[in-house]
């Protein structure tokens, strides 16, 4: 729901004093405690948590409290909406079926199609596999195409009810229905425009190639390679009561959960807190689906280049980060892994307003103050 770049080019300001010397041992807790604690006494914000991994070290916290005046605070089994950052999950799973030889990246993606798209292309130019996963397709943000313009009135507070309604029976030959009205305006593969609907396409691709129902593949491969055994894209009855409620702009109602989009794959993954932790962790090994999904496929500038659902971002000191945002309208959260400093966070908070993402920074950043004062003093 946020574009991440402003987000991240803020934070070069701090990160750039960290350098090298940043290996030394660092009290973790105490480095979170403070600067979490500070965001949960802002007046929005009710909950926040945060898990680290820096050169070996883990760390988990969690504060606040999930609803309002219950102190009811988030534990390791409270389970979230982690919204686009669902993407990365299927970037990694795209980056398999590469490596695998499933598809190619130079593939038009009509070659997975049952019907005839015509539409899917500019020019004779077609829209490739990579430019889905890279968010260069010229695709709609959404579909249905409606739902686009209830997006803009972010702020409303009938803004997520509305999209529930227009989402709630949305299907699967709903949306392939509707791929048909698109409209491309440009050659695909230079200009990026983030584009669910492009990683909802992606996900029925990878069913296509392997046989099996995208919620099993993502599934199958998080348990099996990363023991990420409390992920998933829909909950059974008793994980639904461990499922964070949430809160929407500045209203004090309890907002509803976002609704199943038609495979999942671009933002209804829910996850726990020390399940993500192993995904950081996971992110920062150099097996092969890893290297493979961190690769930069465009590159649109010398600070920012796309790979496998990650915007990649070059910083002179830090090297290459990998970064995501991710939000629905109850949540938002932030991921980074940055290879080079054996280092990777992941934050969320059960709100979701349009000054929630800045929040996160502000917490971000001072955690990674205090990491360059331990550094100096070290």
């Amino acid at each position: 729901m946020k574009k991440t770049g402003l987000f991240i080019f803020l934070l070069f300001s701090v990160f750039g004093v960290a350098q090298s010397s940043l290996k030394v041992n660092i009290n973790l807790k105490s480095l979170v405690d403070s600067a979490a604690n500070k965001m949960v006494d802002k007046p929005l914000i009710n909950s926040v948590s945060i898990g680290i991994v820096y050169q070996g070290q883990e760390f988990i916290g969690h504060y606040g409290e999930l609803e309002k005046g219950k102190a009811n605070v988030p534990t390791n089994q409270t389970i979230y909406e982690i919204g686009s950052l669902s993407k990365t999950f299927t970037g990694t799973l795209v980056a398999k079926a590469v490596l695998e030889n499933k598809l190619k990246l130079e593939d038009p993606v009509q070659n997975y199609l049952s019907e005839d798209y015509p539409n899917l292309k500019y020019n004779g130019h077609a829209i490739l596999i990579k430019d889905l996963v890279t968010h260069t397709s010229g695709l709609p943000k959404m579909l249905p195409l409606d739902v686009n313009d209830l997006y803009k009135d972010f702020t409303n507070k009938n803004t997520p009810e509305n999209i529930n309604n227009v989402l709630k029976n949305y299907k699967q030959k709903d949306f392939l229905r509707d791929l048909h009205t698109v409209k491309i305006d440009t050659v695909s593969g230079y200009k990026f425009a983030y584009s669910n609907a492009g990683i909802e396409l992606l996900s029925m691709v990878l069913e296509k190639v392997y046989h099996n129902k995208f919620d099993v593949l993502l599934t199958e491969y998080l348990t099996k390679n990363i023991q990420m055994n409390n992920t998933k894209l829909s909950l059974s009855k008793s994980e639904q009561e461990n499922l964070a409620v949430g809160y929407h702009c500045d209203f004090n109602e309890i907002t509803s959960q976002f609704p199943a989009l038609p495979w999942g794959s671009s933002a209804n993954v829910k996850a726990t807190l020390p399940d993500m932790i192993k995904y950081v962790n996971y992110q920062l090994k150099n097996n092969p689906e890893i290297e493979e999904s961190h690769k930069p496929l465009v590159k649109f500038n010398d600070e920012f280049s796309s790979g496998y659902c990650w915007q990649i971002f070059k910083n002179e000191k830090l090297g290459t980060e990998y970064v995501h945002h991710g939000g629905v309208f109850r949540s938002q959260c932030f991921i980074y892994i940055i290879p080079k400093y054996n280092l990777g966070i992941f934050i969320i908070t059960n709100q979701s307003g349009e000054n929630t993402a800045k929040e996160m920074q502000d917490t971000l950043n001072e955690i990674f103050e205090k990491i360059q004062k331990n550094t100096n003093n070290g």
